[in-house]
């Protein structure tokens, strides 16, 4: 990556909207560390500005005048891929298209600044500047055979057979942690689950209002049901319960039965949800009866409850750092002692099912 030669992150910010540009250029600049080099008002020209700045980050609207933001990000992925930050509308649609954005390899996603939230601007500008160092460290990669005209289509899996030596899987859970790079690799794991897989609990960093979008995207991709976890409801084999943004999500146990827990307790590691949340409370209430995974992210949230259940007996992974988009929170993991295995995120799925002692037929 290169860097201007007073080392700053160079910021190129992309927006229809004259006074999102002049608002999050105000933002950026009185960091120390990054500089706004450009802005754009449409993708047009902003493929001029990138040819011509060379920019590090660049933060991305969607809906933008003569070529949206998604068509945009598809073509510079394709063609000069950089790390890509966007600012997205929190409503249904903004949401569903921020998915599909970092489908197509965008890092990660901020909501966009609200005009009135003047009282709010400075928790927004820290969480901003935040993301951009993390998005400038990310390891982005070209795209391939991905196309906005061709949604992804619900996958064709042969049903793993059981093998004799089937892990006893009446009691066991699967939890999985991750932050930045974590909804890809989420929806990797996931569409290599069996529809009859063990309950699966996921804690992914993602802000109020995006994970409904994105457990209905997994839903339609995946042989295992997924939803957003809600407060009560019993936990069940061949489903998926995705911690709702902006709430922890943790189990009760009653008998043989789980039961999810959303609350709004203090944020742990700045996190709420927070990966360690899950994974303690699983420790607790599972003992030796979980399966944990650590996935891409910043930062050390879920390094400790993993080392937790390991420390009971669980199995637990590792994403491995290749594969990573930022290899943070799986690297804390493994300092740790916390992982048994370490694999690449396109094998995960597999090696979980030889743990569970299923086989390909």
């Amino acid at each position: 990556m290169s860097k201007a030669t007073n080392n700053k992150i160079k910021v190129l910010v992309v927006d229809d909207s004259a006074l999102i540009r002049t608002l999050l250029a105000e933002i950026i600049n009185q960091e120390d560390d990054m500089e706004v080099v450009g802005t754009a008002r449409d993708a047009i020209i902003a493929r001029e500005k990138i040819r011509e700045l060379k920019p590090d980050v660049i933060t991305l609207d969607i809906e933008m005048p003569r070529m949206d933001g998604l068509e945009f990000l598809e073509k510079l992925m394709r063609l000069n891929p950089l790390p890509v930050l966007m600012v997205s509308t929190l409503t249904n649609n903004g949401s569903a298209a921020t998915l599909r954005a970092l489908e197509l390899g965008a890092v990660d996603f901020i909501p966009k600044p609200k005009i009135d939230i003047k009282n709010k601007l400075e928790a927004y500008a820290a969480e901003i500047t935040e993301k951009i160092r993390i998005v400038a460290l990310a390891k982005v990669h070209p795209l391939h055979g991905s196309s906005l005209s061709k949604p992804l289509a619900k996958p064709v899996k042969i049903r793993p057979v059981k093998s004799e030596k089937r892990v006893n899987e009446k009691e066991k859970l699967l939890v999985i942690g991750a932050s930045t790079g974590g909804t890809e690799a989420i929806k990797e794991i996931l569409m290599g689950m069996p529809a009859d897989s063990l309950p699966i609990l996921i804690v992914q960093h993602m802000p109020e209002g995006f994970t409904k979008s994105y457990a209905a995207r997994l839903d339609s991709l995946c042989q295992i049901a997924v939803n957003e976890a809600v407060h009560g409801e019993r936990i069940h084999p061949g489903r998926a319960y995705l911690a709702p943004g902006g709430f922890h999500l943790s189990i009760l146990r009653t008998g043989s039965t789980y039961i999810c827990q959303i609350s709004e307790d203090d944020p742990v590691n700045h996190h709420r949800p927070s990966v360690d949340v899950l994974f303690n409370s699983v420790a607790k209430m599972a003992k030796s009866n979980a399966i944990g995974v650590i996935l891409t992210g910043m930062g050390k949230d879920g390094a400790a409850g993993l080392k937790v259940l390991h420390d009971l007996g669980c199995k637990t992974f590792a994403q491995d750092e290749k594969s990573c988009v930022v290899f943070g929170m799986p690297k804390e993991a493994i300092a740790r002692g916390a992982v048994d295995e370490i694999a690449p995120i396109g094998e995960m799925a597999d090696r979980i099912l030889d743990h569970l002692g299923y086989q390909p037929e």
